[in-house]
């Protein structure tokens, strides 16, 4: 599919641009690296790799990555059991197997999971780090797991009383400062200022009123030169890739990265008319980034969509954006270290309890139930409770084989058919027959990529007598970017939720 012309002022709206993301990058990828359990410069430096060397090599040039807060749980999970020093051999090790998943084309089937098992994978998350960073709200740290925290909940509130002179009374005055900030400046800011995030204007409110009311909280220790947090694994430490539990890790990090990242992906492809994401390209990408994050000891990287859209909606064009996001993070460390030091932790703390809420998505769950029926809505919730309850992993498999459950009546007819004809016709033809589950996603959305975008589209699902909510998500998201376009389309023969789900768009 061709793409619009570059503009002329493709450079000053990137240069804008960046600055936005820069901004909106700064208090996150400090703030989720707390929330890993990590020094922040951590976050940083993984910011900087993931905005100066992915952004050039990304398949997706409007996606900015860095570290996530999808990833947070499993690397806090990782430093308690194994220790900081683990972190580099299992990112080397999660970096190669992207990479190879990109070689072998593999970008593809990371979009056939289910997105009840992303969505409530991304919730179980959110409820984790919320659960963790209100104890950061009282200058704590959080403890081991998210069932630990819940449970320590309310004795850390009713700890507060007598109130005179508690200790904790500051740090939670100056998050909850960041928390409303945030809040209030994305419902009231003024349109010439939508711009400006929220987490920025949190961070610097709470900062300023530490710093002039002389409060003795606890705040960010980053090094003088962003060279010394560079810890190169060692050759002991390397040796410990051979460890079972290390290699199974880094496996599922290198699964849940892929899949939030190639899932980012297709949201920020939903958001703009230029080039679309090239899946494999974006994979080998990411796990060139995890490799060097894994040699510096930072943290894991995927394609974040906060960032993302921030990025499409200050009017970026090209990657330069996402790489001079990059650079002004570099800048700032290596410049004044002295300021990010006047961050007190309960402000990052605050504006990650506002992260962490916005992933648990109810209306995501809600459209599943509308859209779908129970099934999904069932496997999004079996999914964050397992997360929570468990581990990461483990919610995330379970949530894969729940969603199993919707191939069963079709177990022994599998097969999609598709015949295209769009060659030297006015008219480009598609037509479906079988059933489309999520094992034929990667074949219908090659069909649907590999359709001109210069003239109209007639598709025939008659002969399509199943659908499941991963393949019907996906076909009505094309549906829309392509009615977004103006392309010319009919589809003829939709039933059940197919149809619902493209007369909603």
């Amino acid at each position: 599919m061709s793409s619009p012309p570059v503009p002329a002022n493709w450079l000053a709206r990137d240069f804008t641009a960046s600055i936005v993301v820069f901004l909106v990058a700064m208090p996150l990828c400090m703030g989720i690296a707390v929330a890993s359990g990590v020094p922040p410069e951590k976050g940083l430096i993984t910011g900087i790799i993931g905005g100066v060397v992915v952004g050039l090599l990304a398949g997706s040039p409007l996606q900015v990555s860095g570290p996530a807060a999808g990833l947070a749980v499993i690397v806090f999970e990782i430093v308690q059991q194994h220790g900081l020093s683990a972190l580099g051999p299992i990112l080397i090790i999660a970096g190669a197997i992207q990479v190879v998943a990109g070689i072998f084309r593999l970008g593809g089937w990371f979009r056939a999971i289910s997105p009840a098992v992303v969505h409530g994978m991304l919730a179980g998350i959110g409820l984790l780090i919320v659960l963790g960073q209100f104890h950061v709200l009282f200058d704590a740290k959080p403890l081991a797991n998210g069932l630990e925290n819940l449970i320590a909940i309310p004795g850390r509130v009713l700890g507060l009383w007598p109130a005179d002179g508690h200790p904790a009374i500051p740090a939670l005055a100056i998050g909850l400062l960041s928390i409303g900030g945030t809040l209030l400046w994305e419902k009231l800011r003024p349109g010439s200022l939508r711009l400006v995030p929220g987490a920025l204007v949190g961070v610097v409110a709470a900062t300023l009123a530490a710093y002039f009311t002389g409060l003795d909280v606890a705040r960010v220790d980053v090094p003088e030169s962003i060279m010394g947090a560079i810890a190169v694994p060692t050759g002991e430490q390397m040796g410990a890739m051979a460890n079972p539990a290390i290699l199974v890790t880094a496996l599922a990090i290198a699964f849940i990265a892929s899949a939030e990242t190639l899932l980012s992906a297709a949201a920020v492809d939903r958001m703009h008319d230029g080039p679309r994401t090239d899946y494999n390209k974006e994979l080998r990408a990411q796990g060139v980034g995890n490799l060097l994050c894994g040699a510096a000891g930072a943290l894991p990287m995927t394609g974040v969509i906060v960032r993302s859209s921030a990025n499409v909606q200050a009017g970026a064009v090209t990657r330069m954006s996402a790489v001079m996001h990059g650079v002004w993070i570099l800048a700032l460390v290596a410049a004044l270290p002295w300021l990010l030091r006047e961050i007190p932790m309960a402000a990052l703390g605050g504006i990650l309890v506002v992260t962490g809420w916005r992933l648990v998505s109810l209306q995501h769950v809600r459209h599943l139930l509308h859209a779908h029926g129970p099934l999904p809505a069932v496997i999004w919730a079996a999914t964050l409770v397992m997360v929570v309850a468990t581990d990461l992993l483990t919610g995330v498999l379970v949530g894969l084989g729940l969603s199993l459950i919707e191939i069963v009546p079709n177990l022994r007819r599998l097969k999609l058919g598709v015949e295209k004809n769009h060659e030297d016709e006015p008219v480009s033809e598609l037509k479906l027959d079988g059933v489309a589950s999520f094992v034929s996603l990667p074949k219908l959305s090659s069909a649907l990529d590999s359709l001109p975008a210069d003239r109209p589209i007639r598709m025939d699902v008659t002969g399509l007598r199943s659908i499941d909510h991963t393949c019907a998500e996906m076909l009505a998201e094309w549906w829309q970017r392509q009615r977004a376009r103006g392309t010319t389309l009919e589809i003829s023969g939709a039933q059940g939720r197919l149809a619902k789900l493209l007369a909603a768009h």
